[in-house]
């Protein structure tokens, strides 16, 4: 299966327009942003557990990270409420559920296969100081990519132009880019050489970034 596998190509879904589709899993549904490959799949996924459901054991071969959008994700490590961002690198297992229900945004087999480093935090305990009405949170940089988080003022201006693409998840708010609005939910994906040039909405936005990975983006190894 290829969705959105063009990488060279400017991408903007809103999720909530949508269909969720049935897991393997009764009471796991998925709405899909891009992916390539089948159930095994380098995949970037909005996932919805209904309460009291669960996935299956599982180890992650290719590496799994998943931002927590609403209510509380939970596995044999403890309970994940919304806002905390999480990297679960290859090797790494757990059997996800939720006793309340929750929703995540996951991607699935995009890590370096040598990463072992595991951890979670609360993206909004690691915002900096505003400037100009943009507060960053850097979650995670390495040689491949950088991921952050953004609160942004009303109004407030937001460009980057970092190489190896960029990728954008509306996690609250609104913001205006290269024409279209982006609202909560709205999924961004810029290719190598397109800078981000947006401005938030009345409300302010929450983002969440990756930038730099595009151009490792490949089929899960056999």
């Amino acid at each position: 299966m290829e969705l959105n596998a063009d990488f060279d190509a400017r991408v903007l879904v809103h999720s909530d327009a949508i269909d969720w589709i049935t897991s393997p899993m009764p009471g796991v549904d998925r709405r899909m942003l891009d992916r390539i490959g089948n159930e095994v799949a380098r995949a970037t996924t909005i996932v919805r557990y209904a309460p009291d459901s669960h996935f299956s054991a599982h180890t992650h071969t290719g590496g799994e990270e998943f931002i927590v959008l609403d209510g509380v994700f939970q596995d044999e490590h403890g309970d994940f409420p919304e806002g905390t961002y999480v990297r679960n690198p290859p090797t790494t297992s757990h059997t996800p559920g939720s006793e309340l229900g929750c929703t995540i945004f996951v991607k699935l087999w995009q890590f370096d296969m040598g990463d072992r480093t595991q951890f979670r935090k609360q993206m909004a305990d690691e915002l900096g100081a505003p400037v100009d009405g943009v507060a960053k949170a850097v979650l995670h940089k390495d040689d491949r990519e950088e991921v952050s988080y953004y609160h942004l003022d009303p109004g407030a201006e937001l460009t980057v132009k970092e190489p190896g693409g960029i990728e954008v998840l509306m996690i609250a708010g609104s913001m205006s880019e290269g024409g279209d609005e982006l609202r909560k939910g709205s999924w961004l994906r810029l290719p190598e050489g397109t800078p981000l040039n947006a401005v938030s909405g009345a409300q302010g936005a929450k983002v969440w970034m990756k930038t730099g990975h595009l151009p490792f983006a490949k089929a899960p190894a056999a």
